[in-house]
C-alpha cells in the first residue's frame, strides 16, 4: 500500500510537471513565432534608455512567458554587439518582473478552461492551413496543457500531508528561510525554470502541506535559482555576455539576500494588500488563497528589487566590468552568430541577415581588388587571400547556426528564409572564389611577363565594368528596404552573351596569330570566372526580387 502511494506520487508529479513545462515551451513558441520580428525591433529601438529597457523587459517576458528564454536572449544580443551592458541589465530587471505573470496566471485558477483549450488548441495546431491560427493553437494548447499539469501536481501532492516526515520538512522550512531560500535555489537549478518552481511552490502550499513563511523563502530561492540560465548561456560568449550574465545573477542575489532580513514585513504587506486569510483552511484541507499570497509575493519582490536597483544600474555595471576583467588572447568567432538567439528564431534569422550584408560587403571589396588588379597590372594576391580565408570561415560558420536555426521549431516563413539565405551565402562565397581567381590569373600574367592584345585588354575591362556595375547594384541594396527595381536582371544575360562574344573574338585573334595559346588560356579563363560570377550575382538577386528558389542558376 505504501509504495503504490509512493509511485502514485512520483508519477502524477513527474507528469504534471511534464505537461507544465512541455505546456509552457509551447505557449511561449507560440507567442514568439506570432510575435515574430516585433519582438526584435522593440528589444533594439526601446532600450537606450534604462527606465523604457526595464519596461520592454517586462513586456516582452510576459509576451513569450520565459525570464530564462528573455535573459538568454539578451546575452546573445550583447555577445553579438547588439546590445551594451547598460541596456542588458534594464532589460533583464525588466524580465523578473514579467515572469511573474505566469505566478499570476496559476494563482488565479482557470483549470477550467484547460481542457478546452486543450481541444480547440489541437484542432488549431494540427489541421488549419493558416500559420497564424496554427501559432494561437499552439498558445491555447500550452496554456492548457499548463494548468491541467498544475492540477495534476496539487492532486498528487495531497497524500503527502499524511506523511510526518514531509510535514516536518516543510515546517522546518518555516522556522529556517535561508534553508528554504537555498532548497528553492538548487530546485530551480535543477529544473531550469523559475515559472516551474514557483508553480511547484503553490501545488505544495496549496495543499496544505507548505505555510506562507516557507512558501515565500522558496519563492526568493527560486529568484536566484533561475539566474543559472543566463549564467550557463554566457559560457564560451564574449565578455559583456558574462558580465550581463553575472549582473542578473548579482540583482537577484543581493535582492535576496536584504529580503530575506525583511521577509517579516514584506509577507504582512502581502497578506494585507491581498483578499482572503492566507491560513484557511477549506473542508478537504486545502489552502484556496495561498496561491495568491504566493503569486503577489513573488510580484512585489521584483518590483521593489527593481525600484530599490535601477538607480544604481551604472554601480552594478561597473562592478560587473571589474569581477570580470578582459581576457588575454581570446579566440572569437568570425560572425556575431550566437546559439542562444536560436530560443528566438525570429531574432537569429535578422542577426543573420546584417551578417550576410557584412559578408557581402567583403566579396564585393574582393571583386573590387580584382578589377583594380587587373586594370593597373599589379598583384592584389595579398590583400585579396585573408578575405577570400574569411569567407570560407563565414560560409562555415554561418551553415552551422541556420542547421542548428533549422532544427528549431520554426514558422513556415522563418525556415523559406532560412532556405534563401543560404543560397545567398552560397553565392557570396562564390563571388568571393571567383574574384580570388581573376586576382590569381593576373599574378600570373605579371610574373610571367605576359600580355594580351589591346582588344582583348579592352574586352576584359570592359566585361570587367558590366559585372561590376551588377554586383554593385545588387548587393548595395540586399537587406535594406530600398527600392529594387534598379536592379538589371538583363546585365546577367549581357554578360553571358559577351562571354561568347569575346570567345569568339579570341579564336579570330589566335587564328590571326594575334596572341598565343598559353595568354589565350588566361584569358579565357578570366572571362569564364567573371561570367560565374555574374551568375552568382543574379542567384542572389533572384531572391531578393523573386524570393523564391525557382529560377537559380547553379554554375
Amino acid at each position: 500500500m505504501f509504495d503504490s502511494l509512493w509511485v502514485e506520487i512520483l508519477f502524477g508529479t513527474m507528469g504534471g510537471l511534464g505537461m507544465f513545462l512541455f505546456g509552457m515551451k509551447l505557449m511561449s513558441e507560440g507567442l514568439q513565432k506570432s510575435a515574430g520580428e516585433g519582438l526584435k525591433s522593440i528589444i533594439e529601438k526601446f532600450t537606450s534608455n534604462r527606465f523604457i529597457g526595464t519596461l520592454v523587459g517586462t513586456a516582452v517576458t510576459v509576451v513569450i512567458q520565459s525570464s530564462s528564454a528573455t535573459t538568454v536572449m539578451v546575452v546573445g544580443f550583447v555577445n553579438a554587439g547588439l546590445m551594451n551592458l547598460m541596456q542588458a541589465l534594464s532589460v533583464v530587471f525588466g524580465a523578473n518582473i514579467g515572469t511573474t505573470i505566469t505566478a499570476q496566471m496559476i494563482a488565479f485558477k482557470v483549470t477550467a478552461l484547460a481542457m478546452p483549450c486543450i481541444g480547440i488548441g489541437v484542432v488549431l495546431a494540427m489541421f488549419s492551413s493558416n500559420s497564424k491560427l496554427k501559432y494561437y493553437g499552439e498558445i491555447m494548447l500550452g496554456f492548457g496543457l499548463l494548468f491541467f499539469g498544475m492540477e495534476t501536481m496539487t492532486k498528487s501532492f495531497v497524500p503527502l500531508r499524511e506523511m510526518q516526515g514531509f510535514v516536518d520538512m516543510f515546517v522546518f522550512f518555516g522556522k529556517n528561510p535561508i534553508i528554504a531560500c537555498m532548497a528553492g535555489a538548487v530546485l530551480t537549478m535543477i529544473v531550469q525554470s523559475s515559472s516551474a518552481t514557483v508553480g511547484i511552490t503553490i501545488a505544495l502550499a496549496s495543499t496544505g502541506i507548505l505555510d506562507f513563511t516557507a512558501a515565500a523563502a522558496l519563492v526568493m530561492g527560486e529568484n536566484i535559482g533561475t539566474t543559472i540560465t543566463a549564467n550557463l548561456a554566457a559560457i564560451g560568449a564574449n565578455r559583456t555576455a558574462k558580465q550581463a550574465a553575472l549582473g542578473h545573477f548579482l540583482f537577484n542575489f543581493i535582492g535576496v539576500c536584504y529580503m530575506l532580513i525583511l521577509l517579516p514585513f514584506l509577507i504582512h504587506f502581502v497578506d494585507y494588500m491581498t483578499p482572503g486569510a492566507v491560513d484557511f483552511i477549506a473542508a478537504d484541507g486545502s489552502k484556496p488563497n495561498i496561491a495568491r499570497h504566493i503569486a503577489n509575493i513573488h510580484t512585489t519582490f521584483n518590483i521593489i528589487n527593481t525600484i530599490v536597483f535601477l538607480p544604481f544600474l551604472p554601480l552594478i555595471a561597473k562592478l560587473c566590468e571589474r569581477i570580470i576583467k578582459p581576457e588575454e588572447n581570446t579566440l572569437t568567432k568570425m560572425l556575431r552568430l550566437d546559439a542562444n538567439m536560436l530560443k528566438t528564431p525570429s531574432i537569429a534569422v535578422a542577426q543573420a541577415k546584417k551578417e550576410v550584408v557584412n559578408m557581402s560587403r567583403i566579396s564585393l571589396d574582393m571583386l573590387h581588388l580584382a578589377k583594380d588588379s587587373y586594370n593597373n597590372k599589379t598583384s592584389k594576391l595579398t590583400d585579396i587571400k585573408p578575405m577570400e580565408i574569411k569567407l570560407d570561415l563565414y560560409e562555415k560558420e554561418f551553415n552551422e547556426f541556420l542547421s542548428q536555426l533549422s532544427r528549431q521549431n520554426i514558422s513556415a516563413s522563418t525556415a523559406k528564409t532560412i532556405e534563401e539565405l543560404t543560397h545567398v551565402i552560397q553565392n557570396l562565397e562564390k563571388l568571393g572564389d571567383n574574384a580570388d581567381n581573376i586576382a590569381k590569373f593576373t599574378d600570373r600574367m605579371l610574373r610571367r611577363n605576359m600580355e594580351f592584345s589591346e582588344e582583348a585588354d579592352r574586352e576584359i575591362k570592359y566585361m570587367f565594368d558590366v559585372v561590376e556595375r551588377f554586383a554593385v547594384a545588387t548587393i548595395a541594396h540586399y537587406g535594406t528596404d530600398d527600392d529594387i527595381k534598379e536592379i538589371d536582371l538583363n546585365d546577367e544575360e549581357l554578360v553571358d552573351s559577351l562571354r561568347k562574344k569575346f570567345k569568339n573574338n579570341h579564336m579570330h585573334r589566335l587564328n590571326e596569330g594575334k596572341c598565343n595559346i598559353n595568354s589565350g588560356l588566361l584569358f579565357v579563363d578570366i572571362i569564364n570566372n567573371l561570367e560565374k560570377a555574374a551568375d552568382h550575382v543574379y542567384n542572389i538577386a533572384q531572391v531578393m526580387v523573386f524570393s523564391k528558389e525557382k529560377g537559380l542558376k547553379t554554375s
